[in-house]
């Protein structure tokens, strides 16, 4: 058992980011419990927790991210086996939420995935979920029970002054992303550019044009994820042919898959690549001009504010 100011704790890690689990836990010098994943023959998943929860405050986490569906599964059964162990509290660390980005209907006769996981979240037995740049701010309102929607951009903003970056604009790869980038870009007292696009289908986009003057610029992508980069590519693209002198992509979930490693290791176009580790990258997804910021501390702290009643206002500033 783990005594945190007074309250008795319990962290769990399961299968999808081991290693952010493990710095958490080293930032609030609390040790991991223990538990099990396994899988019958099947494909069925079986969890088994090794030690007691009951009465205890317990955060579970787990990024919902490929294999999505398995994680998420994973996830529900570990939190129904909390609520059936008596956990006092189940508070799901969610640094990356699947399906955040079928958060409404776009056509006649789609789900509302984002709302259905919330749903599955809720009725498995979470009583809170700390989430990390949510896709859609409005995926908040799909949940019953209190969730606290942190943000990178703080981390962001102290990379982008350690680092030096000058002369610069701060471009969103769309019109939804307009308000993002305005709030990077007066931390800085900076212009913004917005890319143009359409999205004639899912994972595929084509620049119409650039609102703003990138000539000569230091160009900041601000994003919130980067999957297949077929965007920046483009956008970076189009940078490069208005003026633009180097480009960066700033983006909290590095999804990656696809050809997204190849496009982004093109030094032609991108000087750096910055996203955080609420996904664990593999080997093969990792490249030269890729930089990896830890959200470990900034989860941490969210922890310590959660488990002593305090408010979480300070860690957007």
């Amino acid at each position: 058992m783990a005594l945190f100011h007074g309250d008795k704790i319990k962290l769990f890690a399961l299968s999808s980011n081991k290693e952010l689990a493990q710095e958490i836990a080293d930032k609030l010098e609390v040790p991991l419990s223990a538990c099990e994943v396994t899988r019958f023959s099947d494909g069925e998943i079986s969890v088994n927790i090794d030690e007691t929860v009951r009465g205890h405050k317990v955060f579970v986490v787990q990024s919902t991210s490929s294999p999505v569906n398995e994680n998420l599964m994973e996830l529900l059964i570990f939190i129904d086996a909390l609520k059936r162990a008596s956990a006092k509290e189940i508070n799901i660390v969610l640094p990356y939420y699947g399906y955040s980005r079928q958060d409404r209907k776009t056509q006649s006769r789609q789900p509302i995935s984002a709302k259905l996981v919330a749903d599955l979240l809720t009725v498995a037995g979470a009583t809170r979920v700390i989430s990390l740049d949510l896709h859609a701010a409005q995926i908040q309102g799909f949940f019953n029970i209190p969730i606290d929607n942190l943000t990178a951009m703080p981390l962001f903003q102290k990379y982008i002054r350690d680092d030096k970056i000058e002369n610069a604009v701060i471009v969103s790869p769309d019109h939804g992303g307009a308000n993002r980038a305005r709030q990077l870009a007066d931390a800085f007292h900076w212009d913004i550019a917005i890319i143009d696009k359409r999205r004639p289908q899912p994972n595929v986009s084509e620049v119409m044009n650039i609102i703003g003057d990138v000539q000569d610029k230091n160009c900041i992508i601000i994003d919130d994820m980067i999957d297949t980069a077929g965007s920046v590519y483009n956008a970076a693209q189009a940078l490069k042919k208005y003026g633009a002198h180097d480009v960066y992509v700033f983006a909290t979930h590095a999804i990656f898959s696809g050809k997204a490693p190849e496009r982004l290791s093109d030094l032609d176009l991108f000087k750096e690549v910055v996203v955080t580790n609420s996904i664990e990258l593999p080997e093969d997804k990792t490249f030269a001009n890729l930089t990896v910021i830890s959200v470990a501390s900034l989860i941490s702290e969210a922890i310590q504010h959660i488990i002593d009643d305090q408010p979480l206002s300070p860690l957007f500033k």
